[in-house]
């Protein structure tokens, strides 16, 4: 049996890894803010020398898109070689490296702290997740037409197969930089515009919008994209069939 540490694990993700572990008989701590006995923020630090006591990994979910990843990360590292833990997993996006977004570049800057470390060590890119396709769409589709950056396609893939992996990851032993994990399709960002407004009932009409930038065009290029691994198996109308039930097909 394995103690696991899983930070964010109240999260989309975290939780999946969590019940995972557990179901495979693993010890589990839970950490997140307000999650006891280990509600920490990590961006504090407060409490983390409990946590990580005993620990023999950590798999790292815990995120927050409006900053502070970084500072969050020193922490743990900090805490994580203080206690000896021997191995510190973590879940990261594929294109970090090459697109110039805020979010992606602090991403980078964790992957490179946990490389330098001298913890034992295990990095997974991933491609976007379908929730958060699912979460871009509906928002698009609170206007009457739904406004999408043109020319950008999306290889989204399932948490549960994400969650998959992390499990695995956290009872192997240290792996460094594992091959990346892509979802099943390269699809046009439109196609899957309507695939969720079939899933919702909906009706909209697609707005293709060419918006400027450095970021916008690495995301033309398919920068985000890995498809070459093209590993996952749940394709985005699988997930919106879980989320919402089959639709009905259109004529």
């Amino acid at each position: 049996m394995t103690t696991v540490l899983v930070t964010g694990g109240t999260g989309t993700l975290g939780r999946q890894v969590t019940d995972r572990l557990r179901a495979e008989g693993h010890d589990v701590r839970v950490l997140s803010r307000h999650s006891q006995p280990y509600a920490v923020d990590l961006r504090d630090g407060t409490g983390l020398d409990a946590a990580v006591a005993g620990v023999d990994t950590i798999v790292h979910c815990a995120t927050a898109p409006r900053g502070g990843d970084d500072t969050a990360a020193e922490h743990l590292i900090e805490a994580a070689k203080r206690a000896g833990v021997p191995h510190l997993v973590h879940i990261s996006i594929v294109g970090v490296d090459r697109l110039p977004l805020g979010y992606y570049t602090v991403k980078r800057r964790v992957e490179r702290m946990i490389e330098e470390s001298g913890l034992g060590w295990t990095i997974l890119r991933t491609t976007q997740f379908h929730d958060l396709v699912l979460r871009i769409l509906e928002g698009a589709a609170r206007l009457p037409v739904m406004p999408l950056p043109a020319g950008v396609r999306m290889q989204s893939i399932d948490t549960g197969e994400v969650a998959d992996r992390l499990a695995e990851s956290a009872v192997a032993g240290p792996a460094g930089r594992v091959p990346e994990l892509g979802g099943p399709e390269v699809r046009e960002l439109p196609e899957l515009a309507r695939a969720c407004l079939r899933a919702t009932g909906k009706k909209r009409r697609i707005l293709p919008v060419r918006l400027a930038g450095k970021a916008y065009a690495g995301y033309r290029r398919g920068e985000h994209l890995t498809p070459e691994r093209a590993v996952g198996r749940a394709t985005f109308e699988d997930f919106l069939a879980q989320r919402f039930g089959r639709p009905e097909r259109s004529e």
